[in-house]
């Protein structure tokens, strides 16, 4: 049902029944509680409304129903579908204007303009425009998520004041011994635009550069994640990819971690960065560096060209890959894996990867596992983890990390300064859904030492 709640910038429309797989007539859920720990699953300690659109959709309007779960629905040839990808969390600070719908039964909506909103025509393959269709063209806004700071722990700093940052950042560094904490609290609540803005007027200020001066007053650890922090993204990744593209053991999981989570405009960039500052492009490196299907693979993540989602389902499409991934047997056949893993859409691959395990019975992973060995089915295996659930791929990284004897903050410092802005309380979500224990409650008892509250503040405390 759609429902309307205000707020201080308007209204924001509710989606509160989602469809909960399996496919099966049983699995339609009414409203949620709205206080209910399923609403806050995301962490946050403020009212918030949640679009949750799971693998197949059903929104459910007045007494209109659509469904959108088979090939033989009627909305699958208009190309109405919703994958379980898209998960968007919409705060009630910075709801867009253009998500203003009128609610059934609110002031200025007839019966009859619910009964039209509600209803779905089909003429000449156009179908009329409802309220329905309206919800269902928003449902995508999860790639704007960074714009809105709404999955993202960290979030523009509403009083920022560059040149108080600057005074108070230059008396930690020169006063009587280093203040880590006041460095920590100005680095871990400000975005990283703004942290940008701080570096470049403390150089104006002070004629000294900010990075290279707390690089001096720091060390070991909370000067790595500092250093994180302060760079620009594209060269933080430049350096962490050439890290692991000369290490003498293969790390290919950073590699695919970099290559297949960042935006096509992100990674263009990392790319750029990393021939500036190494001389050499990255697919050299990546030419030289690796072979056989590994290599294609990376190549191919790097030079980008993957499709774009359009709206539409392509059946048909689906179900030749799926055959062409069964019949990718012999010894000539890699290149069909990674074509399909490299180039088709996520929410395409998603129907590829669920008829693949209808049609054999077989979990498309298991058949890599079977299929491939060493570094190339690591990748292949990380990727079809990015791909069906990004958020979950981080929170199972995390947790590694932070299994090992020695917690490996490597991983914990480039997840969490990469992802505080992005999308880090979907991970937080999924690593307490899978591992029964906060994000943050791990962190505080396997962290230890002066990098423990910059990790944490990165973080944010969880009231899950």
């Amino acid at each position: 049902m759609l429902g309307r709640k205000a707020s201080a910038c308007g209204t924001v429309p509710v989606l509160s029944h989602v469809w909960e797989g399996p496919e099966s007539d049983n699995s339609w859920v009414g409203p949620r509680e709205r206080s209910s720990d399923w609403l806050f699953s995301l962490g946050c300690t403020r009212p918030t409304f949640l679009y949750q659109a799971t693998r197949e959709l059903v929104l459910t309007q007045a007494s209109h129903q659509a469904t959108t779960r088979t090939p033989t629905s009627p909305l699958a040839p208009l190309g109405i579908h919703v994958l379980a990808r898209t998960l968007v969390h919409i705060s009630t600070e910075t709801a867009p204007a253009d998500l203003e719908v009128p609610a059934p039964g609110s002031e200025g909506e007839t019966q009859q303009n619910r009964t039209a909103s509600s209803t779905m025509s089909v003429s000449g393959s156009k179908m009329a425009p409802s309220l329905t269709q309206e919800i269902l063209s928003h449902l995508g806004l999860a790639s704007k998520t960074a714009a809105w700071g709404t999955l993202g722990t960290l979030r523009t700093f509403l009083s920022f004041s560059v040149d108080k940052d600057v005074q108070r950042l230059l008396r930690a560094i020169t006063g009587q011994g280093v203040n880590h904490r006041a460095i920590v609290e100005v680095l871990t609540n400000r975005s990283r635009e703004q942290r940008q803005l701080i570096s470049r007027a403390f150089q104006e200020r002070t004629q000294q550069d900010l990075l290279k001066s707390l690089r001096a007053a720091l060390s070991g650890k909370l000067e790595r994640i500092v250093v994180a922090l302060l760079q620009p993204a594209a060269q933080f990744d430049a350096q962490e990819l050439r890290t692991v593209l000369k290490a003498s053991n293969s790390a290919v999981d950073v590699a695919i971690e970099i290559l297949a989570t960042r935006t096509p405009p992100q990674l263009q960039e990392c790319l750029a960065v990393y021939k500036h500052d190494f001389q050499v492009e990255a697919v050299d490196d990546i030419t030289s560096e690796s072979s056989g299907i590994l290599r294609d693979l990376l190549l191919a993540l790097a030079k980008g060209g993957r499709d774009c989602y359009s709206g539409i389902i392509d059946y048909n499409l689906a179900e030749q890959d799926v055959q062409a991934l069964q019949q990718a047997e012999g010894p000539s056949t890699e290149k069909t894996w990674v074509l399909l893993f490299t180039q088709r859409n996520p929410e395409h691959l998603i129907r590829v990867f669920d008829q693949y395990q209808r049609s054999t019975g077989q979990e498309l992973e298991e058949a890599v596992q079977n299929r491939f060995h060493g570094d190339a089915q690591a990748a292949l295996l990380g990727l079809a983890s990015v791909i069906k659930n990004t958020p979950l791929y981080f929170a199972d990284k995390l947790h590694q990390a932070l299994q090992e004897a020695e917690p490996n903050y490597q991983v914990l410092i480039r997840i969490l300064t990469s992802r505080c802005e992005t999308d880090l309380l979907s991970i937080r979500a999924e690593f307490k859904k899978k591992f029964g224990k906060s994000l943050y409650s791990s962190l505080q008892d396997a962290v230890k030492g002066d990098c423990q509250s910059a990790l944490l503040a990165l973080c944010r405390a969880e009231d899950m």
